[in-house]
């Protein structure tokens, strides 16, 4: 394990480490497909492309399928059906609530930085009960143009929070945020709600946990 600096902000992904978004998200893009190109789509064919933001999450999945978008259009009705879809359904991952409080109580900086773009961010946030001032940032990726495994949106995160990237964890549950968190130089906590432990520990993490419950608390 490298030698980091104390520990003095946490940047979280909102998306499988905040939210129980993923299956949600699924069926609003399996929805969009059936509706707009008469395709059926499967709960599997997104998974290489989670914590990219939504255009790779549907863009690589038509890909798949030899489909051209139309874009924001087809994004922009899998937002639709999503929002609607979440009403009253979507919950807080276990301990995604208390970790984000105690965080708070400790005296850290937080931010979120999500790969989704803010309609989805507030969208999940409000189902999830825990508001938006809890963090002192929050970056979507309609802010940057890089995406995950890219540092870019940890690096702005970092910044905006007046951190160096080596004094901040990074909380993801994708490869892609694992990776992108290492490449920003911070270290990474890796949760288990997306992907099985097994696979995350391949790309080696600084902390796995299965999920915010169970994290260690990290200084």
């Amino acid at each position: 394990m490298m030698n980091y600096p104390p520990l003095r902000g946490i940047i979280f992904d909102l998306d499988g480490v905040l939210s129980d978004s993923e299956p949600f998200i699924k069926r609003a893009a399996m929805q969009m497909f059936r509706e707009g190109y008469h395709l059926e789509v499967k709960p599997e064919d997104f998974v290489p492309f989670f914590g990219a933001g939504e255009d790779r999450f549907i863009g690589g999945v038509a890909e798949k399928y030899g489909v051209k978008l139309t874009m924001p259009r087809d994004k922009t009705r899998v937002y639709d059906i999503y929002l609607e879809i979440i009403q009253g359904q979507m919950k807080a991952l276990p301990g995604a609530a208390a970790y984000v409080r105690r965080s708070r109580e400790r005296g850290l900086k937080l931010a979120v930085a999500t790969s989704a773009d803010r309609r989805k961010m507030v969208g999940n946030l409000r189902q999830i009960g825990i508001e938006q001032s809890a963090f002192d940032v929050i970056v979507t990726g309609d802010e940057v143009e890089k995406k995950k495994p890219d540092p870019e949106i940890f690096l702005l995160a970092a910044e905006k929070l007046g951190l160096a990237p080596a004094e901040c964890l990074v909380v993801e549950d994708a490869i892609s945020g694992v990776k992108a968190g290492q490449a920003a130089g911070s270290r990474v906590l890796a949760v288990a709600t997306t992907f099985p432990a097994e696979e995350l520990r391949k790309y080696h993490p600084d902390y796995l946990a299965k999920n915010l419950a169970e994290a260690p608390e990290i200084t």
